[in-house]
């Protein structure tokens, strides 16, 4: 009778912890249940929040004129087969991939190609002059101060016995002994000499058959149901990836004090070019590409030359390259680039949203130029008359003595720029660049 108690006992337990489970089952897929409707829900809404965000970004009325859909240049514009068709968002993509191809082309071309022409022309891989071992100076260097005042010259000149002027030089020589040697900016320069001056002269030769090139109304005939060509996509999608291969060089190349500053200024430029690309304002965009690339490598040509120390090559080369840039920048482009964005597109399509802020950003873009001449025949005014120019902040070696002047030919003043060769929006150099590299 016990054992039998025990065994219907057990079969008891068993049939109720068999219950339990099954009701634990039970209640664990009421609350999965639950929780996929929940899931579900915060899905519904994500996406209903994300299909908001696009309806907002990609409204029609803000990006292209009226009676004009996206869906009307979804299509081909060409008979079937023939490849053709209009600029659509997802081509921008296809940047990274080609940004990522052109810093590893800069790597390989600065490695193989740049550094032995450097070599070949007498610049040596040296920095400037490193200062003395000193582990009292070291120490104050690195945990208190790169730039000490009177007060801690004094007591480093009394614990040390040395002259002030003599620890002064010392710490000079510390700052600029970290600072990148000659060759790498030549280097550097080299690249964008080579890029610039290939891209300018595939830019003119693309031109040079355009109709538009010719006859900017061209620009604005039939908005925006303008065919995109290979050759066209090529050129934009191709400034395009250069100005993102910036971005990523940016935290390899020379470090500048305005690092944040071309920071934001890749950004705009990539806007730009961005913005212009996806409502097929193309046409017009590569007119101000061209026309912005025309001197920059003109400026480069002539950092080449003053690193190199060939002077009068070097002057020749800054000559054309002021004469070039005030040109294009308050000549042609005021007359020919904004009188077709005003006027002709006014006349031929009429204004809207975008339209405005397209034009904004150019007129902007003009005010900059303006600024940005002044400063440069002011500074190449200073360098003629007095044969000298003051320092700039953003210089990255100092000079070697306390009582040097910087002096230099009508050039070597104006032209030693930032060797980032960043501060661009569609190519300008910015007026920040203009500073002695010495």
């Amino acid at each position: 009778m016990r054992i039998g108690w025990r065994g219907g006992g057990g079969g008891a337990g068993a049939a109720v912890a068999a219950w339990a489970a099954a009701a634990g089952r039970e209640g664990d897929r009421e609350r999965e249940g639950e929780g996929g409707r929940e899931s579900g829900r915060r899905r519904k809404m994500a996406a209903a929040a994300a299909a908001a965000l696009r309806a907002w970004f990609w409204n029609e009325r803000f990006w292209l004129p009226h009676n004009v859909t996206w869906a009307d240049l979804a299509g081909e514009p060409g008979p079937p087969g023939s490849g053709l068709q209009y600029p659509r968002a997802g081509h921008v993509l296809s940047a990274f991939p080609l940004a990522l191809g052109i810093f590893a082309v800069r790597l390989l071309f600065e490695r193989f190609i740049a550094k032995p022409c450097a070599i070949s022309l007498g610049i040596q891989d040296s920095g400037p002059h490193r200062a003395q071992p000193n582990a009292v100076l070291e120490k104050v260097f690195t945990a208190i101060t790169k730039s000490p005042d009177g007060r801690r010259l004094e007591g480093l000149s009394k614990q040390l016995d040395w002259d002030m002027r003599k620890i002064q030089r010392w710490f000079r020589h510390r700052r600029n002994q970290d600072k990148p040697s000659t060759l790498r900016k030549f280097c550097e320069s080299m690249w964008r000499f080579t890029f610039y001056f290939s891209i300018f002269f595939y830019g003119i030769r693309f031109l040079w058959t355009a109709p538009w090139f010719w006859d900017t109304r061209q620009c604005w005939y039939n908005y925006p149901f303008q065919p995109l060509t290979s050759r066209l996509y090529y050129y934009y999608i191709l400034e395009l990836a250069f100005y993102w291969s910036l971005m990523f060089s940016q935290f390899t190349d020379i470090k500048r004090k305005d690092f944040l500053i071309m920071f934001v200024h890749h950004l705009a430029t990539i806007g730009l070019i961005t913005f212009s690309y996806m409502n097929n304002m193309v046409r017009v965009g590569t007119l101000v590409l061209c026309l912005h690339d025309a001197s920059d490598f003109l400026l480069e040509a002539a950092k080449l030359a003053n690193y190199a120390k060939y002077q009068r090559l070097c002057d020749a080369f800054f000559m054309l390259f002021g004469v070039v840039f005030i040109v294009t920048r308050l000549g042609i482009y005021p007359f020919w680039i904004l009188n077709t964005t005003l006027f002709e597109s006014w006349e031929l399509i009429g204004p809207y949203p975008s339209w405005w802020l397209f034009n904004g950003l150019l007129v902007t873009l003009q005010v900059l130029h303006i600024i940005w001449s002044y400063l440069i025949v002011r500074t190449a005014y200073k360098a003629l008359v007095r044969g000298k120019v003051s320092k700039d902040d953003r210089s990255d070696v100092e000079s070697s003595s306390e009582e040097e002047d910087v002096t230099c030919s009508s050039t070597k003043a104006a032209l030693s720029a930032s060797s980032n060769g960043s501060n661009r929006i569609n190519g300008h150099v910015a007026a920040a660049q203009w500073t002695e590299e010495q």
